[in-house]
């Protein structure tokens, strides 16, 4: 961590927008980066040594499609990045580690759970094309931070519910779970904390069956607020000493989703990874077909702010250019945060910890 950045803790008293923010069991929260979720110093050393013993990076790059996709959508999708064994190796506990039966619905008693991790491995063993797309869509391996090169199996699983089963599938506007992800710290343009969605499919995931949904023309709303409270925002977006604009009163990104009429539902095959701009809105949806629905969102954390001033354009991440393009610039020259970084730790990571106990007590007895 940045000697400059903050730490806070996020208690139940703190702010929360009024209509737009749900049960964290309605939303996508991605995961505080891997710090956060390093059962011990030893553990992290053990990755580390790893990481530190391989050499090079994988010779995959991203097609000129891929690239072009990103920037018109702020997503592209990395297929075959580990296989379906894999995916079943780091799965095969989920049940036990649930309590629910897979073969009895009745006992899917929550209809979206996040799943504390057990196990940590680099990106570059695990998943070595995503780790090369990944490095590549940040502008390149050297911008991101040692920690954020390692996923754990914090697993995210959508079960659905009885009552939605069968049912037509929501239109995503209809929705409550629309967010950007990090709710672990004060959120600038350019902040480093999330400098990419990352979204690993662990099983095939069909339409309508709780695949992420995301609205890419929700990317230029969400940079002009940015770029426009350069004091900082809440994780929830309000300016931090300040209020919402009038406009927002309905909700932040109720009042964004309301103006956007484009959006996504992330499925794929099992071993597929997915990145998306860490401005995009999106939200957890209705699993009508009730096929558990099994992902993770490890953070992608940079060394450094982005930098939208760079002198040689080449030099701009894709991430980068994105923003710029979202907000119709070709660089900024002089805009500055005028806030102080900070880091949040979210209340919910409490709510983790005890499940990691029961988990583990549920682990040991199987």
């Amino acid at each position: 961590m940045a000697s400059s950045d903050r730490v806070l803790l996020e208690g139940r008293s703190a702010h929360r927008e009024n209509q737009d923010i749900a049960s964290s069991s309605s939303r996508e929260n991605i995961h505080p980066p891997n710090f956060f979720h390093q059962p011990t110093s030893t553990m992290f050393d053990r990755v580390k040594k790893k990481l530190n013993a391989m050499t090079g990076n994988t010779k995959y790059k991203l097609t000129q499609e891929q690239k072009d996709h990103f920037m018109k959508y702020g997503y592209l999708r990395v297929p075959n990045c580990f296989t379906p064994e894999k995916a079943a190796e780091w799965t095969k506990d989920v049940w036990t580690r649930l309590g629910y039966s897979p073969t009895d619905k009745e006992t899917w008693t929550s209809e979206r759970i996040h799943m504390p991790p057990h196990r940590h491995e680099p990106v570059k063993s695990f998943a070595p094309k995503a780790w090369a797309a990944i490095c590549e869509v940040v502008g390149g391996e050297d911008r991101v931070l040692d920690e954020a090169a390692v996923w754990n199996d914090a697993l995210i699983v959508n079960l659905g519910t009885k009552e939605a089963e069968g049912k037509p599938w929501p239109h995503p506007k209809e929705l409550y779970g629309w967010h950007v992800d990090g709710d672990f710290f004060i959120h600038f343009l350019d902040s480093r904390e999330q400098g990419l969605l990352v979204i690993p499919l662990f099983n095939d995931i069909v339409e309508h069956a709780g695949g992420t949904v995301i609205c890419p023309d929700s990317i230029p709303h969400m940079a002009r607020h940015l770029y426009n409270h350069p004091e900082g925002v809440s994780p929830h977006m309000v300016p931090r000493g300040g209020e919402l604009e009038p406009e927002y009163k309905d909700g932040f990104y109720t009042r964004i989703i309301s103006q956007c009429s484009e959006f996504h539902e992330m499925t794929g095959k099992a071993g597929d990874v997915i990145l998306l701009h860490p401005l995009t809105v999106h939200s957890a949806s209705v699993n009508t077909l009730r096929i558990p629905r099994i992902i993770t969102n490890p953070p992608v954390m940079l060394k450094e702010p982005f930098r939208f001033d760079r002198k040689n354009p080449n030099d701009f991440s894709l991430v980068e250019r994105k923003t710029l393009q979202a907000l119709g610039v070709d660089r900024l020259d002089d805009w500055k945060i005028v806030g102080e970084r900070e880091m949040v730790v979210p209340e919910r990571l409490r709510a983790q910890a005890a499940m990691k106990e029961e988990e583990q007590k549920r682990l040991n007895a199987s």
